[in-house]
């Protein structure tokens, strides 16, 4: 399953607009950090002053995604002395991402330490402060969104992804306002942990409809099976096969098998008695993840 867990956020900022530096957008991939550490590293040969510092924040960055956690830091302290006595959106820049070296998605669990646990969350809020002081909605939530790697409980995560939501609606930085599916997407998946199945649909549907106005193919395919997901589990069963069919036949035309619509259709024949097809899935899916 694709789940990212709820996010931390305090009350939405008064301040006005402000607007980010560099555009990081078109060098980022965060599927292929190294190829993104590659332009991040040709813009800063032209970059001047902050945008400099921003794009080395970034290529850090691209370490840690990699596991490359001491590179990383050694990276950020490298620039220390200086991103102190930039502008807002570096020193942000600059704590987030030694948080990131502390807790993200990409460290095992023996590295979460509760020594590093107390070095990320301090970074993090560090972070947070300094943007809602300078007006950074969305780098705000960007460092709340990292607590979901501190507060794992559901109810925790549920609480504050419901503040965060509030930040992102309430702010009118795009920024900001582009955190809405994936919140929504992160309170759904604490919803359905809690067993408030309905309440997760609700949000999971929200979700979907933000992601097919302007998201990305994947992204909806995504928040279609997210809601599938959530349909399966309230006993959807009929509802829950159309959505996994298409999503099938769209990833099959693609050329982009899905193992996680596998999986699912596995068991959505299974409770619909159906012992022979969710036998083919089951096999569909070993043959996609390479098992046996």
């Amino acid at each position: 399953m694709w789940s990212r867990k709820a996010l931390l956020a305090l009350s939405v900022s008064w301040w006005p607009l402000a607007a980010l530096a560099i555009d990081l957008a078109p060098l980022w991939d965060f599927a292929d950090p190294a190829a993104s550490e590659q332009r991040m590293r040709a813009a800063l040969a032209t970059a001047r002053g902050d945008d400099g510092l921003i794009l080395k924040t970034q290529i850090a960055r691209s370490h840690g995604l990699r596991g490359d956690f001491d590179t990383a830091r050694r990276l950020l302290h490298e620039i220390e002395t200086e991103a102190g006595h930039a502008g807002a959106e570096v020193r942000v820049r600059w704590q987030l991402e030694l948080g990131r070296t502390w807790a993200s998605a990409t460290h095992a669990a023996t590295l979460l330490t509760p020594q590093a646990l107390v070095q990320a969350r301090g970074r993090f809020e560090r972070a947070h402060a300094l943007a809602r002081e300078a007006g950074l909605d969305g780098l705000a939530i960007d460092a709340l969104h990292m607590f979901a790697f501190i507060d794992k409980a559901p109810a925790d995560q549920l609480r504050w992804g419901e503040a965060a939501l509030a930040l992102a609606l309430a702010s009118t930085q795009p920024e900001a306002r582009r955190w809405e599916a994936s919140i929504r997407h992160n309170i759904g998946v604490a919803l359905h942990q809690l067993g408030r199945l309905d309440d997760a649909l609700g949000q999971f549907r929200r979700a979907l409809a933000v992601r097919e106005s302007g998201g990305s193919a994947r992204s909806v395919h995504v928040a279609r099976w997210m809601v599938a997901w959530t349909l399966r589990g309230l006993g959807r069963v009929d509802e829950a096969l159309q959505i996994q069919r298409a999503l099938e036949q769209a990833a099959a035309a693609a050329g982009k098998p899905d193992p996680h619509v596998f999986k699912e259709l596995e068991a959505l024949y299974r409770l619909a008695g159906d012992e022979a097809r969710a036998g083919h899935y089951r096999q569909l899916e070993a043959q996609v993840r390479g098992g046996p």
